[in-house]
């Protein structure tokens, strides 16, 4: 299997962690789309929509979109719940996750970041998105230590990479009662090293 992806992008990092986490073997193929390696005729072939995360399968299929290649890597695996109720749940947080989260956690996070943007110079309502996801997310952590069942799953993985990323946007996560516990939590879960958000 290949995984085409750009280590500055959460989507694609949480591709890779779950790989990871499973034991699956891989070729990482460092993709940048700040230089434009996703633009070329070649890659366009794979992906059409010129993205990363995308992977190739063993049999050379093609798979894009961050959220479905993760659901395709983790089938019968512990990251998700057997329970359908709770598997629509975490589905249900996996599309917030593109829809509310990622739009605006991510966007501020590479303006400021990768465009070299002040925080106090973002547009107040991209900010103020941003800060209301991280409070969804906050008050969702009341009383557990993941967002579904009693453990660790995709939920968790859709959402940890830009939420860990937050602080390079100027959003400091330790404003935040549970966010910075569970962000140690995962980072432990998958041997990443501490961003120091605790």
């Amino acid at each position: 299997m290949k995984i085409f992806g750009d280590s500055i992008s959460g989507n694609c990092l949480k591709v890779k962690w779950t790989a990871d986490l499973l034991g699956q073997p891989h070729d990482w193929v460092e993709t940048s789309v700040l230089s434009g390696e996703t633009r070329t005729p070649d890659f366009l072939a794979m992906n059409p929509a010129g993205q990363v995360p995308l992977v190739l399968l063993d049999d050379g299929r093609p798979l894009a979109q961050s959220n479905a290649i993760i659901l395709h890597l983790a089938r019968g695996s512990e990251l998700i719940p057997e329970d359908p109720y709770l598997q629509a749940r975490m589905l249900e947080w996996m599309f917030w996750e593109q829809y509310s989260h990622e739009p605006y956690v991510a966007v501020a996070r590479f303006q400021v970041r990768y465009l070299g943007r002040a925080p106090e110079s973002l547009d107040a309502d991209l900010v103020r998105r941003a800060r209301g996801a991280l409070d969804r997310l906050d008050t969702a952590l009341e009383g557990r230590d993941w967002l579904i069942g009693d453990r660790f799953t995709l939920a968790d993985m859709a959402l940890a990479p830009y939420t860990r990323f937050a602080p390079e946007a100027g959003l400091d996560l330790g404003a935040w009662a549970r966010l910075p516990g569970w962000i140690a939590r995962v980072e432990t879960r998958l041997g990443l090293p501490a961003l120091g958000v605790a």
